[in-house]
């Protein structure tokens, strides 16, 4: 396949999972699972719509002079872009080493030093990845996504200790 063709494959690539992911979730009856299908639709419904745009616009630069370069511009930040994605469904941590702070989900920021009589105590929460058994029939449609598109996706929860 010629590079011409990489992002309508790649489309085409996204969409077919989107719609396996969609036909999964029919089965589902689980309440943690049937969340897990959504966020990962959406996640997907976002890749597609970033490789749509990469399309219009090298579309627009075949056909266009461009001769600004805003659209060659957009094109390769929209590449990079697609490059850095990546697909968080279930818990997202942040760590700030310099501060000594953390935030969970993008929610507030907090302190992980704590100061006793003991002494001081750095603890940062951990990330967990969930197992194939608490993915069940979701999880090699995730490695086949992962494998097959290249888009990472992330299923974690934060354990704090």
């Amino acid at each position: 396949m010629s590079n011409d063709w990489y992002y309508v494959h790649q489309l085409a690539v996204l969409a077919g999972f989107r719609l396996i992911v969609l036909a999964n979730r029919l089965g589902c009856e689980d309440e943690f699972l049937l969340e897990l299908h959504d966020k990962l639709i959406e996640g997907l419904a976002c890749a597609i719509a970033r490789v749509q745009s990469i399309t219009v616009l090298e579309r627009q630069l075949a056909i266009d002079t461009d001769e600004e370069g805003l659209a060659a511009l957009q094109l390769h930040g929209e590449e990079k872009c697609l490059a850095r994605f990546r697909i968080t469904l279930l818990d997202h941590l942040e760590i700030d080493v310099d501060t000594r702070e953390y935030h969970v989900n993008g929610g507030d920021w907090h302190y992980a030093l704590a100061a006793d009589c003991d002494g001081i105590e750095i603890s940062y929460p951990s990330l967990s990845a969930l197992t194939d058994d608490e993915l069940g029939t979701l999880a090699p449609i995730i490695r086949a996504i992962r494998s097959e598109a290249g888009i990472g996706i992330s299923i974690a929860r934060v354990i704090y200790g």
